[in-house]
């Protein structure tokens, strides 16, 4: 996108006032921590991390069968890291999308699909069942070009959907129909997948699968990292501050953190992600934009922007700078930075000149893990006994609920339709060590800014990394 016309003084003005703090976990409705582990407890199933991924695993594993005595233990509080401060979209896909799914696995790319769907509908099911107030939004997601090249690119994906029998539910909208559903002068075309995302408040989700888990009687223990794992008799036994936990089997929902099984953690990098919100728009304001069916919006370029409504109508405008700190270290003071949010807010009002005036209230960042090919993979441990999970990439609000049911089919040792798949079987490739692994992003980087300046075209790095199964897409 172009720089906006407003000048650099007036629309960094507008973050005058923004707190660095996510605004989804700044919410008077937050719940109190459970408390601390003290002293030693023993359990059928131990959870490791009170993210997305271990609230559905400790969740599924009481529905599927409620003897089974569950512990979920979790460093800080449920929700603070990634499940707590993305953007809410809770999409379908199990492959980050399904360019990614196709490239990848395209034998099995309806069979994914299809899984996913499914996936999607449990969890509106069970926010229903369960009554979890997260602002759910069966809205969709509309895919938007801002460039004449991308709309080219939307059409014809669009055609090859529709002869691999993929198109249901999918609608290209040409410049007037995207404009007409919402109106910045900056899109050119769209494709709206109708029914394969739907917008959440991501942290009240988190603390809704929390309060689930506790009333079917897993017992939580917040401020409780897992320091150490190691096999006790037929288990297995995790060493924690104030304790320890003996249990028959563990599931690792830790995805960014360094996993507790050190051979896994070749496998994914931290790189941070930056995210704006507004202050609550007018009446008029929304007028302005149209945006009535709250869709999503992510636009097409490599380095994207993603935007969405809240509930009380402010825009969240997050993405484009996806930043890799050398080493691969998480780090809380990576979790701010000024010069990414002045970047994100310049961008805002070129998509929206309408909005000018607007203010910022929040402006905060944080890390996903990312892996070679971008969706999950899953993997066991000390012979079976310990599972995990972890590269949602950034996708990771619908789809760490089915990488849930695959940790607890590999635990059951049972061969099920996900543990039949090409994509739980094997792994991604790993990252290579440094400087070799901050070298190879810099220039990926790098090549898709390059790509996104001259009409999408891809680069010799950019081309080489497609055919040995590395394509960044994002």
């Amino acid at each position: 996108m172009a720089p906006s016309a407003m000048s650099h003084h007036d629309w960094t003005k507008s973050l005058s006032e923004a707190q660095p703090v996510p605004y989804w976990l700044d919410d008077p409705g937050r719940p109190r921590p459970e408390p601390a582990l003290t002293g030693a407890d023993t359990c059928d199933l131990l959870v490791v991390g009170g993210g997305y991924s271990g609230l559905w695993t400790a969740l599924i594993a009481k529905e599927r069968d409620p003897e089974t005595d569950v512990v979920l233990v979790e460093g800080r509080e449920a929700g603070w890291a990634a499940s707590g401060r993305n953007g809410g979209f809770c999409a379908s896909s199990l492959t980050h999308g399904l360019a990614n799914g196709l490239t990848r696995w395209p034998k099995e790319i309806h069979k994914l699909e299809e899984l996913g769907a499914r996936n999607l509908d449990a969890i509106e099911e069970t926010v229903a069942r369960h009554s979890i107030d997260c602002e759910f939004e069966r809205t969709g997601e509309i895919d938007v070009a801002t460039e004449p090249y991308q709309a080219r690119e939307l059409r014809d994906w669009r055609a090859e959907l529709e002869e691999r029998g993929l198109a249901e539910g999918v609608e290209f909208l040409d410049r007037d129909a995207v404009r007409d559903q919402v109106a910045s002068p900056t899109f050119e075309a769209g494709l709206w997948d109708r029914r394969g995302v739907a917008m959440v408040h991501p942290a009240r989700l988190a603390w809704g699968l929390k309060r689930a888990c506790l009333r079917l009687g897993v017992r939580v223990y917040e401020h409780t990292p897992a320091l150490t794992l190691k096999p006790y008799g037929a288990g297995m036994a995790v060493r924690t501050p104030y304790g320890g936990i003996r249990a028959r089997r563990v599931a690792l929902g830790t995805n960014v953190f360094p996993s507790l099984v050190r051979r896994a953690r070749s496998y994914t990098v931290p790189v941070y992600d930056y995210a704006l919100m507004t202050e609550p728009l007018t009446a008029d304001q929304m007028a302005s934009i149209g945006w009535k069916n709250r869709q999503g919006l992510g636009d097409s370029a490599n380095q994207f922007h993603y935007f969405r409504l809240s509930a009380d109508n402010r825009v969240l405008w997050g993405g484009y700078d996806a930043i890799y700190p050398y080493g691969g270290r998480v780090r809380a003071e990576y979790d701010d930075r000024p010069e990414t949010y002045a970047k994100l807010a310049g961008h805002f009002f070129t998509c929206f000149p309408q909005l000018e005036g607007v203010r910022f209230t929040h402006a905060w960042g944080g890390a996903i893990d990312t892996c070679s090919r971008f969706s999950a993979f899953f993997g066991t441990a000390h012979r079976g006994r310990v599972a995990y999970a972890a590269g949602y990439t950034g996708l990771g609000v619908g789809a760490t609920r089915f990488g849930a049911e695959v940790m607890l089919d590999l635990l059951a040792g049972e061969r099920t339709e996900r543990t039949e798949l090409e994509m739980v079987r094997r792994k991604p490739l790993p990252f290579p060590p440094e400087p070799f692994a901050w070298t190879g992003i810099a220039l990926t980087k790098w090549s898709l800014a390059r790509a996104d300046a001259h009409d999408g075209r891809r680069n010799l790095w950019l081309r080489t990394m497609d055919r040995l199964g590395l394509g960044f897409d994002s």
